[in-house]
């Protein structure tokens, strides 16, 4: 099994498989090719189960490598529709966002920072509204719960009753 090896000044091995199906081990530094060798042997059966997920979602038309311009695109969609939703639920829900910002994030559509300000990246363009909404309304709940505790689900829960399938969308 093919992988690539960052040390860094952490206790711990991790591993983490990308979208396309490329493995990065992370580890201590001193640690030896040896004992992450058998690190990944342990693993090999997850780590194969992971590599083709992440093939598969390479493949997929939300994870595709985009041009500059469909970028700008995206990012001009962005700023124009998601402040409006974040505006829209923030009224219903009577919760009210410090600042609503529009990011490059690659791994996470969204984000609250402690102080309220929400992420959402351009990402998220690419994805039917139901689940850009979706986005929008955890985020929010982000600002009474700063978890993903049971009551910040039940909060979404209450102005989404449909979360579970926004989240499906989102999984492809």
């Amino acid at each position: 099994m093919d992988y690539k090896i960052i040390f860094s000044s952490r206790k711990t091995l991790s591993v983490e498989v990308a979208i396309g199906g490329a493995i990065t081990v992370r580890a201590p530094k001193g640690v030896s090719k040896k004992k992450i060798d058998a690190f990944i042997k342990e693993h090999e059966a997850s780590l194969q189960s992971a590599q083709k997920k992440q093939i598969a979602r390479a493949e997929n038309q939300y994870h595709r490598e985009l041009s500059y311009e469909e970028i700008q695109k995206l990012k001009a969609a962005a700023k124009e529709y998601i402040p409006e939703r974040v505006k829209s639920f923030a009224k219903i829900m009577n919760l009210e966002p410090s600042a609503v910002k529009i990011s490059s994030a690659q791994k996470n559509f969204g984000s609250c920072s402690g102080k309220n300000s929400l992420n959402f990246s351009y990402r998220l363009m690419m994805y039917p509204k139901e689940a850009i909404d979706y986005v929008v309304v955890h985020e929010l709940a982000h600002i009474k719960h700063h978890n993903h505790s049971a009551d910040f689900y039940k909060l979404i829960e209450q102005y989404m009753p449909d979360y579970k399938k926004r989240i499906a969308i989102l999984k492809q």
